[in-house]
């Protein structure tokens, strides 16, 4: 990447977070959720909770989150539910790998599962803060959750 092309994902990066962080998209209760997922930060003290509508062809027709958290954490969980929308259960836990991949590992991941992630990739830039890449895939892990309807609250610890 050059350094221009980082600078760029780097704005970017800016400005989708603080978008997202100051105007969530998706926040609130979903009344008639078939699959939830709790999550919390420890280190940080983000506490999110996410709802899920999925339909019988597990089509996911709606979704929302609740919670407070980092401007990171809240961006991230509001992109996530811009994202998975429309999608399939399969094709959102796909995203879910390529996410967390590219934040935790390399940037080959997203390309070998020939998602294109769009804006997502812009979730890269919290690479630079090792510390905040947990603040970032917490929703993540938690749309996982919901998906496979694990009851278990998931923490990034």
């Amino acid at each position: 990447m050059s350094d221009t092309d980082a600078n760029e994902l780097r704005d970017l990066y800016r400005e989708l977070i603080l978008d997202h962080a100051r105007s969530p998209r998706n926040f609130g209760k979903l009344a008639e959720a078939s699959h939830e997922a709790e999550g919390i930060n420890p280190l940080c003290g983000d506490k999110l909770k996410l709802y899920f509508n999925v339909d019988e062809n597990e089509v996911i027709q709606d979704a929302k989150f609740e919670g407070s958290g980092c401007a990171i954490s809240v961006a991230s969980a509001s992109m996530l539910t811009e994202t998975v929308i429309g999608l399939t259960s399969s094709q959102a836990t796909d995203y879910f790998s390529a996410i967390t991949t590219l934040l935790t590992g390399t940037d080959a991941a997203p390309q070998a599962t020939g998602l294109d992630l769009g804006k997502l990739k812009a979730l890269q830039g919290v690479r630079e803060f090792p510390s905040r890449v947990k603040c970032a895939t917490l929703a993540w892990h938690g749309l996982n959750s919901a998906i496979h309807n694990s009851k278990q609250a998931v923490s990034t610890e």
